[in-house]
């Protein structure tokens, strides 16, 4: 089964050469804990669910989780309205951020418990000192290629005396520091390595907020009152095993790119967030297979992303880079 499973990957993977934010390159691991499961009654799915959310758990040192099926934006959503109240700053970074303000202005309309919302550019970050029940942004913004190290936002935190929300949709598993957060939500396949479909929302303390629907609410996705992402759980079971391993490849293809396109860099070294890079020219693939990023910025340059690698684990040496130029 594994050397048919070698081949398959394989030859889908040589199909493609993966510039784009997530789900990575295919891997064995997704495919070899694939199996049929319920989440009710089956206690071998059950068994693999458990050590999935406990790893997922453990990775950012929060006590609770609940997992959905849909896309981080759906767990954001989840995260927003049961958990977000009162005076509400967002730190502004591109696409992302403004997804998330929409989704704050729909909740506070929708609801109410949201009373205030500041949207501040992120450059003016050092500079906010006013008090806030929350505070929320994204660490990675994808759009622009940008990195805001997590511990900027917990210091901003503690100066504005809040809790911290944070989109951790491009830095879960691949930058450090998420515990600072009080809730996040992310999914499985873009720093996880997992298939799509999987969504998660981590936390300590159980949210404030009553949400009188069905599906945004998150005790019916806590009480598995509807059908999880079975699946997309198990695609992560194998690759949770040894994650350092295919995060490795991740790593190895953003520091070899650092070197390659030096003098191309939009940012300095603690901006650069690992699962991708903004260049300030437009890349060009070398052939009809190459997947290039298509950012939803308004950009001059090119978003290139890291994960196309990653079912080399770490046997990966950054070759895939050879199949784009400036």
């Amino acid at each position: 089964m594994l050397n048919t499973l070698k081949k398959f990957t394989y030859i889908k993977n040589s199909k493609k050469k993966l510039f784009t934010p997530g789900p990575a390159s295919l891997l064995i691991e997704n495919i070899s804990s694939i199996e049929p499961c319920f989440g009710r009654g089956d206690q071998q799915y059950q068994k693999l669910e458990n050590y999935v959310l406990k790893k997922l758990k453990k990775l950012t040192s929060h006590k609770n989780i609940a997992r959905m099926q849909g896309a981080a934006s759906f767990a954001l959503e989840v995260m927003i309205n049961n958990f977000i109240y009162g005076k509400l700053l967002i730190i502004k970074t591109g696409t992302y951020s403004d997804r998330l303000l929409s989704m704050s202005i729909a909740s506070s309309n929708n609801y109410k418990k949201i009373k205030k919302i500041d949207y501040i550019n992120y450059q003016e970050i050092d500079n906010i000192s006013k008090n806030y029940d929350w505070i929320m942004g994204c660490p990675v913004e994808t759009s622009i290629g940008y990195k805001i190290p997590i511990l900027k936002f917990s210091e901003l935190k503690k100066r504005c005396k809040s809790k911290l929300a944070l989109d951790a949709t491009a830095s879960i598993g691949l930058e450090k520091n998420h515990e600072y957060a009080d809730v996040l939500g992310y999914s499985s396949c873009k720093g996880l390595f997992g298939l799509t479909g999987a969504a998660f929302v981590a936390f300590n303390s159980n949210p404030n907020n009553e949400i009188n629907q069905f599906n945004l609410n998150i005790y019916n996705h806590l009480e598995k009152k509807m059908t999880g992402p079975y699946h997309s759980i198990c695609s992560l079971y194998d690759v949770l095993k040894n994650y350092n391993d295919f995060k490795y490849a991740v790593t190895i293809n953003k520091k070899i790119f650092l070197k390659k396109m030096k003098e191309y860099l939009e940012y300095n070294i603690s901006e650069q967030p690992n699962l991708c890079t903004y260049v300030n020219k437009k890349v060009i693939k070398k052939s009809k297979n190459v997947i290039l990023y298509q950012s939803r910025a308004n950009i001059s340059g090119s978003i290139v992303c890291h994960l196309g690698e990653v079912h080399l684990k770490r046997k990966a040496r950054g070759k895939i880079i050879n199949s784009i130029k400036i």
